[in-house]
Parts: structure tokens; sequence; C-alpha cells
């Protein structure tokens, strides 16, 4: 009873964590989109009803891509790589940082329904919190001056912050509450990246040759595609905002 309890106990702290860093994200968002559009004179309303419509369609696409993960040579099995910012850095240029932050939460919630978390939640709560990290500096550099040196600033900025706080957050957070929740000691997850790399003998070896590389790569992909794909739908979605 009293393991049940403490499990019970331990899966509500990680929710109100969980949503807690979710809630930070959007404050972040709002408060800087808000004062670079009063700064402009800009007064159109953050989520107008046809951008939340648009921005409904790049979750669920966000999620279908979230699933069709692929599996990396460098890294042990439970990281892959996806493309599911591409929707939210998108959306996040056409139509500002709450709508890049909303299309990755609404995002993990659709993921969820389509396939079940295999990670204790933990998984979400990585890729949530490190897609904010590129699409949150991308967008915000992006919307003080839209030109496409400033989306390339943006990206390179934002892929950057993704690399170095998901290699720190997976060390010091993500995978000490992976194995507490999984139940898989600490010494077994290093040991998986152990068998790719030799030389891996802590966490921190394992974030820098695993998690690292992962995230330089996945942030480097994603902003080359939206750098090449967002200038064509540009005219597009902000069509749909009229």
């Amino acid at each position: 009873m009293n393991q049940l309890l403490q499990t019970v106990s331990e899966n509500l702290i990680f929710v109100l964590e969980f949503l807690g860093l979710v809630a930070i994200a959007f404050g972040i968002a709002y408060a800087v989109e808000k004062a670079v559009k009063k700064k402009k004179g800009d007064t159109e309303r953050i989520l107008a009803t046809r951008k939340i419509v648009v921005m409904g369609v790049f979750s669920a696409i966000s999620a279908i891509l979230m699933v069709m993960e692929m599996p990396v040579p460098f890294a042990p099995s439970f990281y892959a790589i996806d493309f599911s910012e591409l929707p939210a850095l998108i959306g996040a240029f056409a139509y500002g940082p709450v709508a890049g932050v909303m299309i990755e939460f609404c995002k993990i919630l659709i993921k969820i329904f389509i396939k079940p978390s295999s990670t204790a939640f933990v998984g979400e709560l990585a890729n949530f919190l490190t897609s904010c990290m590129l699409v949150l500096p991308a967008s915000i550099i992006y919307l003080h001056k839209k030109s496409r040196k400033n989306a390339i600033i943006g990206t390179i900025a934002g892929t950057f912050l993704m690399t170095s706080f998901g290699t720190f957050f997976n060390a010091v957070y993500l995978l000490p509450k992976f194995a507490r929740m999984y139940g898989m000691p600490l010494d077994s997850i290093i040991a998986m990246g152990t068998a790719i790399h030799p030389s891996i003998d802590s966490v921190t070896g394992l974030v820098i040759l695993c998690v690292a590389p992962l995230n330089l790569l996945k942030g480097s992909l994603v902003s080359l595609l939206t750098i090449l794909i967002y200038k064509k739908l540009s005219p597009i979605l902000k069509a749909a905002q009229k």
C-alpha cells in the first residue's frame, strides 16, 4: 500500500512539474510576443480564431511526425530522431512564439492518443522542452525583424540552445527521472550507451556522446528544412489570417 501511494505521489509530482514547465514556456512566449507587438503598434490578437485552426492542423502533423521516429546509430534505442518540430517552427515563424509553443504542447497530447508513452512520459517532456528551446529563440529573433537573415540567425541560435539545454537537462533531471519512473537502474541505462561507445562510463559521458549529437543533428535538419520550406508556405499562411 505504501509503495502504491509513493508511486501515485511521484506520478502526480511529475505531472505537476510537466504542467509547470509548460506554463513557463507559454509565459515566456506570451510576454515576449506581446512586448514586441506593442513596440511595433501591432494590435492583432495573439491567438486569433483562424490562426488556431491552422495551428490545430500543424499540431496533428507534428504528432504524426513524432510517431515516425528513426533510431540513430550513435545512441541507445530510447533516443531517436524525428521531425516533429518542423510544423511548430514554421507555425512560429508565421504566427509568433505563442503559436509555436501551443503547437508543441498540442502535439504531445495528440501523440499520446496515437501512441501511448513508452518512457513513463519522460520522453514526451524531454521532447516538449528541447523543442521549445529550438522554436522559442528562433521565432523570437525572427519576430523582431522578419527577414531571411534573422530566420537563419534564429535557427542557429535555437539549435545551439536546444543542444546545450537538452544535454544538461538530460544529465541532471531526465535520465535520473526516467530511471526512477521506469524502474530501470541508472547504471543499466549507462551500460546501453557503453555498448555503443566503450568510453561511456557515466551519465555525463552518455549525454555528451549521445544526446548532444542527436539534438545538434535534429536541430540542424529541422532548421534547414524550415528555411527551405517556409518561404513557399508563407503566402498561404498569411492568407489564412485574413
